[in-house]
């Protein structure tokens, strides 16, 4: 995992559309668009993103913010009510 991994994690904006559905989902936030906004940074830094991100770019993934076998879907609930309990 490198810094620019995170970096990129952090800058997609699929992936923070699925943080926002989270976070509407969860009711973390009257605005879960801001909230995943906000907090894109502590998402991105989440235990092992980078290395996932990273893996995916290696394997040819083009979209790895849609693809919910690089972050999944509980990795993104696990990281939104970490977050949100702040």
């Amino acid at each position: 995992m490198t810094y620019w991994d995170v970096s990129l994690v952090a800058a997609d904006v699929d992936l923070q559309t699925r943080e926002t559905a989270c976070a509407a989902v969860e009711g973390v936030s009257a605005d879960p668009a801001q909230f995943a906004y906000d907090n894109r940074w502590q998402y991105a830094a989440q235990p092992g993103w980078g290395d996932a991100w990273a893996s995916a770019l290696a394997a040819g993934v083009t979209d790895p913010g849609r693809d919910p076998a690089v972050i999944t879907d509980n990795q993104i609930l696990s990281a939104t009510q970490q977050i949100a309990a702040g």
